[in-house]
């Protein structure tokens, strides 16, 4: 049982309606654990970044240069790998216990979190030179607050990963789920 009381993943499969279970091949056991709520809360954040910077950066990429580029190259690499790994774990428990227990996913995450860090720094340098002075002068020019919702929600998910990466490590060197 994990510590922050969600359910276990050793629980039955599917969802259980009068006298017989639907759905039993998506396990709920790992989407409802920890470990399954942060790899969705990961998933959440590359979504959300990653559709504001396509919406509004990709029109002022002249402006904001290579931090849109390296951003968009980062949400992209967490949203694809993160995805997977959710989808893998969802759909096998097996999975969970042989890529988790793995070194890949301390890796991935410790790398994740490194280039979330890095991209959000890079994009809040941009902001601030760039993007501000455009800000002031002219009028409906929303391309600044979305990037810095951006880069902010980059910082939490550098977090997220972070901590991911830790648990992952723990996870590898045995220490529990």
């Amino acid at each position: 049982m994990s510590s922050f009381g969600m359910r276990g993943m050793s629980q039955p499969l599917g969802i259980r309606i009068c006298c017989c279970r639907v759905c039993t091949c998506i396990n709920f056991g790992f989407v409802l654990s920890r470990v399954g709520l942060l790899k969705l809360l990961q998933l959440g954040l590359a979504m959300l970044c990653e559709g504001l910077l396509i919406r509004y950066g990709v029109p002022y990429a002249d402006s904001i240069g290579q931090a849109l580029t390296s951003f968009l190259a980062t949400t992209g690499h967490c949203f694809t790998t993160t995805g997977i790994l959710l989808l893998c774990y969802g759909f096998s428990e097996k999975s969970y216990g042989l890529i988790r227990q793995s070194l890949f996913e301390t890796l991935f995450n410790g790398l994740a979190a490194c280039m979330y860090f890095s991209s959000s720094s890079y994009m809040g340098f941009a902001c601030v030179m760039w993007l501000h002075p455009q800000f002031l002068v002219r009028p409906g020019f929303w391309a600044y607050p979305a990037m810095t919702a951006c880069y902010y929600m980059g910082y939490a998910a550098g977090l997220l990963h972070a901590i991911d990466a830790f648990l992952a490590f723990k996870h590898f060197r045995g220490g529990g789920r």
